[in-house]
C-alpha cells in the first residue's frame, strides 16, 4: 500500500473543517493576553483566572462523550452545528456582563467548541474508507486542521492582544462571536455530511452516570481549591467522583450499544493513547493561564515575572503557536521515516524537557520563548497526532467515541491541572499575604512547570509500551478485518 497520497485527495477530505479549525484556534489565542485585564474587569486576583479554564474543561469533559457517540450516531456534521451555534451563543454573551457568576457560566459554556477537532477528525476518517494510506491522509488532514487551528491562535492573540491595549475591553470581547457565527454557516454550507452512521439510541443511563462522575470529582477538586487542601469533605466528594466510574464501567459492560466502549482502554494501542492525553492535557490546558500571569506579572513589585504588556505576552504565544504549526506539519512526515509510534514519543519528550526548562530559565522573555518554541514543538505533533491515532486504532463503529476520547480525557487531565495549579498559585500569593497585589506565588509557578514537565515524559514512557506497529493502515485493516467478523 502506498503511503503516497496525492494533495488533491487531500483537498476533498479537508475541505472547509479547515475554517472550523481556525476559527476555534481564534477562541484559544484571542483571550489569552487579555486575561489579566479580565481578572481586574471581573474584580477577582489572578489566581481566580484558573476558575475560567477549570469550569471550561469540566464542561468539555461532560459534552465530548455524548456529542462524539451522537456524532456516529446521527452525523458528524449535524453535531458540528449544534456545537457551534452554542458556542455562537456563549460567546456573544461575554461582552455584556461584569458579573463574575455570570462570566464564568457564559465562558464554560463557550467550550463546546472543543468536540469540533474529534468530530472533524472522525469525519475524515469515515470518508477516507477504502482509499489507499487511509491512515496517511488521515494523519496529513490532522496536520492541516491542527496548522489551521494554531494559525487561527495565531492571529487570536495577536489581535487580541494588540486590541486589548486600545478599546474598551467589552467591545474586544465581541469580536470573537462574530468569527463563531461565521463558522456556523461555513459548516452549513461547505461541509459535507458522513457518508455513514451507526443511528441507534443514546445511552442516556451511561451518559447520567459518567456525568455525575466527572461532576463530582471536578466539583471535589473545586472545592478543594476553595477550602485547602485539607477538607476532608471536598476530598469525599471527589472521591466519590472517582468511584462513580465503577457503576459506569459495568453498565457500560452490559450495554449493547454503549456510550462509551469501555474495552477501548484495555487495548493495548488505546490504552496508552488515552493515558497520553490527559497527561498531555496537564500541561497544554492546564498551563495555558499560568504562563499569561507569569508573564504580565511586574517583576518590580513581585520580584519575579516579566512585566510584560498585553501585546509582548502575544508575541509570545504566536511564537509558540508557529512551533506547534511546525510540529503538526512535521508529524506525518516524520512518522513515515520512523512509526507514529515513535514520533509521539519524541513529541511527549520535547513537551517535558521544555516545561522543565523553565526551573533554571525564566527570568528573561528570550528564555521564555525559548523554552516555548520546544514545547510547542512536541504539542502540535501530539494535538495532530492522538485523535487520529485513536481513529486509526479504533473499531470502526467507535471512531467518533474514540476521537472524542482523546479530548475528554485530555480536558480532564486539563481540568484537574486547573484546580491544582490554582490552589499552587495561590498559596503565598502577594494577595493572600495582605499585600494589596493580586500576583500568585513564584513557588506556584515553580510546581506548574515541574508537574507540566514530569507528566509529559511519563507519558513518553508509557508509549512505549504501544506496539510498534499501532496507528498505521496494516494496524487499522486488522482493526476493521476484526471488528467485522
Amino acid at each position: 500500500m502506498s503511503a503516497r497520497v496525492s494533495l488533491g485527495a487531500l483537498a476533498g477530505v479537508v475541505g472547509f473543517l479547515a475554517f472550523v479549525e481556525f476559527t476555534s484556534g481564534v477562541l484559544q489565542g484571542y483571550y489569552t493576553p487579555m486575561l489579566t485585564d479580565i481578572a481586574r474587569h471581573l474584580s477577582i486576583p489572578d489566581a481566580d483566572v484558573n476558575w475560567l479554564e477549570g469550569t471550561q474543561l469540566m464542561l468539555s469533559a461532560l459534552v465530548v462523550p455524548a456529542f462524539a457517540k451522537l456524532g456516529d450516531m446521527v452525523g458528524h456534521k449535524r453535531m458540528l452545528l449544534i456545537s457551534t451555534a452554542l458556542t455562537a451563543a456563549a460567546s456573544a454573551a461575554l461582552p455584556f456582563t461584569d458579573s463574575f457568576p455570570v462570566f464564568l457560566a457564559a465562558w464554560a459554556l463557550q467550550g463546546f467548541y472543543v468536540v469540533w477537532l474529534p468530530l472533524e477528525i472522525a469525519l475524515i476518517w469515515s470518508r477516507t474508507r477504502g482509499r489507499e494510506g487511509r491512515a496517511v491522509l488521515t494523519a496529513r488532514a490532522a496536520g492541516l486542521l491542527v496548522a489551521a487551528l494554531e494559525i487561527g491562535a495565531i492571529s487570536g492573540a495577536l489581535i487580541g492582544g494588540a486590541l486589548v491595549d486600545a478599546l474598551p475591553l467589552q467591545l474586544v470581547l465581541a469580536i470573537p462571536a462574530v468569527a463563531v457565527v461565521a463558522c456556523f454557516f461555513v459548516v452549513l454550507f461547505g461541509v459535507r455530511e458522513s457518508p455513514e452512521t451507526t443511528g441507534g439510541r443514546l445511552d442516556t443511563v451511561g451518559l447520567v452516570l459518567i456525568s455525575l462522575a466527572l461532576l463530582s470529582f471536578t466539583g471535589g477538586l473545586s472545592l478543594l481549591r476553595i477550602n485547602g487542601p485539607t477538607d476532608l469533605f471536598s476530598w469525599g466528594v471527589t472521591l466519590i467522583g472517582v468511584a462513580l466510574v465503577v457503576p459506569f464501567a459495568l453498565w457500560e459492560l452490559r450495554h449493547h450499544d454503549p456510550l462509551i466502549d469501555v474495552r477501548m482502554f484495555r487495548s493495548p494501542a488505546l490504552g496508552p493513547v488515552f493515558l497520553t492525553a490527559g497527561l498531555f492535557g496537564v500541561s497544554v490546558l492546564g498551563s495555558q493561564a499560568p504562563l499569561s500571569t507569569f508573564a504580565r506579572t511586574d517583576p518590580t513589585v513581585a520580584g519575579f515575572g516579566l512585566g510584560t504588556t498585553g501585546f509582548q505576552t502575544s508575541l509570545i504565544i504566536g511564537i509558540y503557536l508557529i512551533a506547534m504549526i511546525i510540529g503538526a506539519l512535521l508529524f506525518p512526515a516524520i512518522s513515515r521515516l520512523v512509526t507514529p509510534r515513535v514520533t509521539l514519543i519524541g513529541a511527549a519528550v520535547l513537551v517535558g524537557v521544555g516545561f522543565l526548562l523553565f526551573v533554571p530559565f525564566h527570568s528573561a522573555y528570550a528564555n521564555v520563548v525559548m523554552n516555548m518554541v520546544v514545547v510547542g514543538l512536541g504539542s502540535g505533533a501530539l494535538v495532530a497526532a492522538l485523535p487520529a491515532a485513536a481513529a486509526s486504532a479504533a473499531p470502526a463503529t467507535q471512531t467518533g467515541v474514540a476521537t472524542g476520547l482523546t479530548n475528554s480525557v485530555k480536558t480532564v487531565g486539563g481540568a484537574i491541572a486547573s484546580c491544582a495549579f490554582g490552589i499552587a498559585l495561590f498559596q503565598g500569593s502577594l494577595g493572600a499575604e495582605g499585600g494589596g497585589q493580586t500576583a500568585a506565588s513564584f513557588s506556584g509557578y515553580l510546581t506548574v512547570w515541574i508537574v507540566c514537565g514530569v507528566t509529559a515524559l511519563v507519558a513518553a514512557v508509557l508509549l512505549v509500551f504501544v506496539p510498534k506497529q499501532a496507528f498505521t493502515d496494516a494496524a487499522a485493516d486488522v482493526a476493521e478485518a476484526s471488528a467485522q467478523v
